[in-house]
């Protein structure tokens, strides 16, 4: 599988660079210039690749070591009014159920109206502000923890970490434009498979996933989520019956980005069990129904374009209760070597409480990482 996506990926590449190379006529027409873009005239092969090094004296789990996070080679393209999307992912970190290389997005979109774009296929869920955010531009070591575990990363029902996608259908669009260009209102709804990516569904249900937030003006947006679904094919820890597992959850969103200034934070509830691990089909009851985390963050430049700084406080609690939270005092810094590569490096102290050991709780926590794109 793994060989088969990627000759498919760096075939359709090599006919993009080379379809991309100038021709030189003979005799050029006099009305050349004016001739119709040809399909492969629309295609854009980009990606990023993010390098890192991370320190932890947690207990138990202490480590020091260098990492290649991640790759990602993407081609976008434009036919008529569809635009589509494929996204290629590489890591050296062989998470629960996640192959080293696998594909994440595949999807193309009717966008021919702004108020109403439909796109079908594999993308990702219309939940949060921060989950449809790039790793590179997102500005911290990792999403927050509350949106890896109830956004479909390593996500609390078990699904394999599906980088916040799903397979499905979804209708967005902005409404109401004002005289600066911005809208004042945006609305997405999907429905998805709610098993994550590259899975068909399990239990024959489907999951909703729908969003609306408003824009005052420009920069500015606060907005409400709701997800309503299930995942299939979990057990009972007891009999070992095959049963699915609810999804119930909601956010509250408030941010400000503009001018490199970024705000954000974040609220999510989520109701339904949960499983014993990522990767794992097993229930665990012991981690309760409820389960609950926000995150707020700023990000100032200090040298416009070049040098931003930032601080992050965040917390999630996966049975709703402190005796299980986990929180993060986060600080760091951003420095932007040019527009396709940077440094990012941020120090953490963490209060943990999943943690046995009581005088374990609180340890510390470095992470460093060389971006670049192309």
């Amino acid at each position: 599988m793994k060989k088969s996506l990627l000759a498919i990926f760096l075939a359709v590449f090599t006919l993009t660079v080379s379809a991309q190379e100038p021709k030189v006529d003979k005799e050029p027409k006099a009305d050349s210039t004016a001739r119709p873009a040809k399909w492969y005239e629309n295609i854009k092969f980009s990606g990023y690749g993010m390098l890192q090094y991370q320190f932890e004296d947690k207990e138990g789990n202490n480590h020091n070591e260098f990492n290649l996070r991640l790759m990602r080679m993407m081609l976008d393209g434009k036919i008529s009014d569809f635009d589509w999307r494929i996204q290629i992912q590489g890591t050296s970190n062989k998470g629960p159920g996640e192959p080293t290389v696998q594909l994440i997005d595949l999807y193309v979109e009717w966008a021919k109206y702004k108020e109403a774009r439909i796109r079908v296929g594999q993308f990702k869920r219309a939940f949060t502000f921060e989950n449809p955010t790039n790793p590179v531009t997102q500005g911290w070591y990792a999403y927050a923890n509350v949106i890896n575990a109830l956004c479909g990363f390593g996500d609390r029902t078990g699904e394999k970490s599906a980088a916040g996608r799903d397979i499905g259908l979804q209708l967005q669009g902005d409404l109401f434009p004002v005289s600066d260009g911005h809208h004042l209102l945006h609305y997405q709804v999907g429905v998805y498979n709610g098993e994550g990516i590259n899975f068909k569904d399990k239990d024959k249900r489907k999951d909703i996933i729908g969003g609306l937030w408003v824009v005052p003006f420009d920069g500015f947006r606060v907005g409400g989520f709701a997800w309503t679904g299930s995942r299939g094919g979990m057990s009972t820890p007891d009999t070992g019956e095959t049963v699915s597992i609810k999804k119930n959850r909601f956010a509250g969103s408030i941010e400000y980005d503009k001018n490199e200034y970024t705000f954000r934070a974040e609220y999510i509830y989520s109701r339904g069990w949960g499983a014993q691990s990522a990767g794992s089909n097993v229930i665990d009851y012991t981690k309760g129904f409820k389960a609950d985390g926000w995150y707020v963050f700023g990000i100032v430049p200090v040298i416009k374009s070049k040098l931003h700084v930032k601080a992050r406080y965040q917390c999630y609690r996966d049975n709703m209760e402190w005796n299980r939270s986990k929180s993060m005092y986060e600080v760091g810094l951003n420095f932007f070597f040019n527009k396709r590569l940077q440094l990012n490096v941020e120090y953490a102290r963490v209060n943990d409480r999943t943690i046995a050991n009581r005088d374990k709780h609180n340890y510390n926590f470095f992470d460093a990482q060389f971006d670049f794109r192309f």
